[in-house]
């Protein structure tokens, strides 16, 4: 069994931001997959379907970005999915907008989402798929920067990024290793 978990705010209000690209990767997936999102009692949507007969499970967390670990943490004991078994999608802001980078651990790297899973598993050993959205510009703060919708030139170049972010996670799920995946993408 594997898990895909996409970070982002829920609501309306979030649906487009920066913040919610992992949202956005994880829904591309489930429309691949045909598989739907349903609320679950973990403050989470999760969306399932089987590859070569393994489950995957695709997971929106319901809790807010600096909650995210309050729903990844029971939701992998309840299913019992192993920490090398999670693969997390989110924005990262030290990636030019456009890339992605594929790591199997490592810090927070000041992503609170991040560090939520990592508070709340009490590792940092599972693998990420970090999709770049740029620094904010020198009049913007950070949170304004997350919390605001890509300019319409910057479009294409994230949608670009999150079809490399669900292309890489299809690599993944249809049979090959993170490692492999990870050096086939970065």
């Amino acid at each position: 069994m594997k898990m895909i978990v996409g970070l982002g705010n829920p609501g309306r209000k979030y649906e487009k931001t920066k913040h919610n690209v992992g949202f956005m990767a994880v829904d591309r997936l489930a429309t691949r997959y045909a598989a739907t999102f349903k609320k679950n009692p973990f403050e989470a949507e999760v969306a399932e379907f089987f590859i070569n007969g393994e489950k995957i499970l695709l997971v929106k967390p319901q809790t807010f970005m600096n909650e995210s670990g309050r729903a990844v943490g029971p939701l992998m004991t309840y299913f019992g999915i192993y920490p090398e078994e999670l693969v997390v999608i989110y924005d990262d802001l030290d990636l030019a907008l456009g890339k992605i980078r594929l790591r199997q651990k490592g810090s927070a790297g000041g992503h609170n989402g991040i560090k939520s899973i990592i508070s709340h598993l009490d590792t940092k050993e599972f693998d990420r798929i970090k999709i770049g959205i740029d620094r904010p510009k020198p009049s913007m703060t950070v949170v304004n920067h997350v919390l605001s919708p890509f300019s319409k030139e910057d479009q294409p170049l994230i949608e670009q990024s999150i079809d490399k972010a669900m292309d890489a996670t299809i690599d993944y799920i249809e049979g090959n290793d993170f490692v492999a995946t990870m050096n086939r993408f970065n």
